[in-house]
């Protein structure tokens, strides 16, 4: 990671920073560890505050219209107002806990394509342009909902897409602003009711909620809609229970209910 210049109003060099991530890999509910290093700029620096956040893209929907923004959802600040003196070095470590409801990156070891995290480093200087050094984290899942993801790959599901919405769902606690949706094709048994299905996982310490939306195929004279299935996982029991058996009765018992199937 190179250091990130700021350029102060007079236009001269001013401070740089750089953030050093011990490991960018981690899960909902982990820590990130790292140093942010500063280095002082051509002249005397009046440092207001280092702050870390947490930054990830959302689907935002408004009227009729829909956009993609960039939203913080966790931030810490690091360290307070200090003077930087010219060519000085400064350096503070730090312990970053991920929120327990953030949103997977990967699946595996590989990417899920369409969902992304960045740990922005924000220098506040006065008198000048913020700095912000991003740094790309890796969310991986934890086991429970590894084992979900993977009774629906063994279920014949294929992976299409991950986003993030803005908003809530209905009757589930959420500390964020916003959700995740991992979407899969289904396999040819359930190709005719469905065309596509999103999971939702929004995780606490001890348990996790799950949330399935059903894509329903429209017909030649009726409109596709969407169909919900929720459940609860606990960590503690997730092991004991056979996975694709259960999934496969959920969105059985789904379609049936709503005449998908």
């Amino acid at each position: 990671m190179v250091f990130k210049k700021l350029m102060q109003a007079a236009g001269i060099g001013g401070p740089e920073v750089e953030t050093i991530l011990h490991n960018p890999n981690t899960t909902p509910g982990g820590t990130v560890t790292g140093e942010v290093t500063i280095l002082g700029g051509k002249h005397d620096s009046d440092i207001l505050g280092v702050n870390l956040a947490l930054k990830t893209r959302v689907e935002v929907e408004s009227g009729d219209s829909e956009y993609t923004s960039n939203l913080e959802y966790a931030k810490l600040p690091i360290a307070g107002a200090f003077k930087l003196d010219d060519g000085a070095r400064y350096s503070v470590p730090f312990q970053f806990q991920i929120p327990w409801e953030a949103p997977l990156t990967h699946f595996y070891g590989h990417p899920l394509r369409g969902t992304t995290v960045g740990l922005a480093t924000e220098l506040e200087v006065a008198r000048a342009i913020d700095a912000t050094d991003l740094d790309p984290i890796a969310v991986h899942p934890l086991p429970a909902q590894e084992r979900i993801l993977s009774a629906f790959a063994n279920l014949g599901f294929q992976f299409r897409n991950a986003d993030c919405e803005k908003g809530r769902i209905w009757g589930v606690h959420q500390e964020l602003p916003f959700y995740q949706e991992i979407e899969f094709y289904p396999p040819a048994r359930y190709s005719r009711g469905i065309k596509q299905l999103e999971v939702t996982f929004v995780s606490y310490p001890q348990s996790m909620e799950v949330v399935l939306e059903l894509d329903k195929r429209g017909g030649v004279f009726t409109e596709g809609h969407d169909a919900f299935s929720r459940f609860t996982v606990d960590y503690a029991t997730v092991e004991h229970t056979n996975w694709e058996q259960q999934l496969d009765g959920f969105l059985q018992q789904a379609g049936r209910r709503r005449g998908l199937f």
